[in-house]
């Protein structure tokens, strides 16, 4: 009892330290013990072909499922940048529906934030929207929930909503990518441009009167510039798939806004240019 005692400081402290990195999920329901594994002999290199076989045969449950869980999926030899983005164009470009979309994209391998992730985060919301929302990535509530915008973040971007008569019932949700990053950090321009052909004919099959960029990083990726949030929050732009142009605007992102209350005035000012446009339409 007292031994236990005397390590529960340490452990709090490692706890703590998991925290502050980031890590707030567990990857495996099931436990492993990795300095037990760390403990076992390491193979001579000299050992013949019988012994390797002998070794694999005998190898630990878990660890057998993980291998037979990878070469399921592929995700031993992940694709190479250049590689995933072809990849993903002519996927998306072959999708006719958001549901052939969906489906092209659940089974995409190309993102190496799917690896980390427990849910895809499509989108929620009305597909025949006259307006789409696009955030940065989805938080830790998204990824257990699988839908973008459901934790404190998306609570108030629904209040934002409804100030101007709007909700989920006449809105489109999504986000630049569609799996969480590790500790919600701030997706890779490399992340972003690999989900960026799936976003696009998403945009293209929704088919919106107007976009809505959520936040400096889904407004600089999408607008193309290094302009910071409070120079592109506001104005008017278009934004064009290739395909076709809409009429698109950045406001701040309902994250910074939790943190930040004193600048929903700027964020009110966005919403009532967006209630003007849309009564316009």
């Amino acid at each position: 009892m007292t031994r236990e005692i005397g390590h529960r400081p340490a452990a709090l402290q490692l706890l703590r330290w998991y925290i502050d990195m980031g890590v707030d999920t567990a990857t495996s329901d099931t436990p492993a013990d990795w300095f037990a594994r760390s403990e076992r002999p390491k193979p001579s290199p000299f050992s013949d072909n019988r012994q390797i076989r002998q070794r694999n045969d005998t190898a630990p449950p878990q660890r057998a499922q993980i291998a037979k869980t990878s070469s399921r999926s592929g995700s031993e030899t992940p694709m190479a940048p250049d590689a995933a983005v072809m990849t993903a164009r002519e996927n998306a470009k072959s999708a006719a529906s958001l549901d052939d979309l969906r489906e092209s994209l659940a089974k995409f391998e190309g993102c190496g934030l799917k690896a980390t992730a427990k849910n895809m985060c499509f989108a929620r919301g009305n597909a025949e929207a006259q307006i789409m929302l696009i955030g940065e990535a989805p938080g830790r509530d998204e990824d257990l929930q699988g839908l973008p915008f459901v934790g404190r973040a998306g609570q108030l971007l629904d209040k934002m909503l409804a100030a101007i008569g709007m909700s989920e019932d006449n809105a489109y949700i999504t986000n630049i990518v569609y799996w969480r990053p590790p500790g919600n950090r701030t997706p890779t321009p490399q992340e972003s441009q690999v989900c960026r052909p799936f976003l696009e004919r998403q945009i293209e099959l929704v088919d919106p009167k107007i976009i809505v960029f959520l936040g400096g990083a889904a407004a600089k990726q999408m607008f193309d510039t290094t302009d910071g949030i409070m120079r592109l929050r506001g104005k008017w732009r278009t934004y064009s798939t290739g395909e076709h142009d809409y009429r698109a605007i950045a406001t701040l992102h309902p994250a910074y806004l939790l943190r930040t209350p004193a600048a929903k005035r700027h964020a009110w000012r966005d919403m009532l240019a967006i209630k003007l446009a849309l009564d316009a339409e």
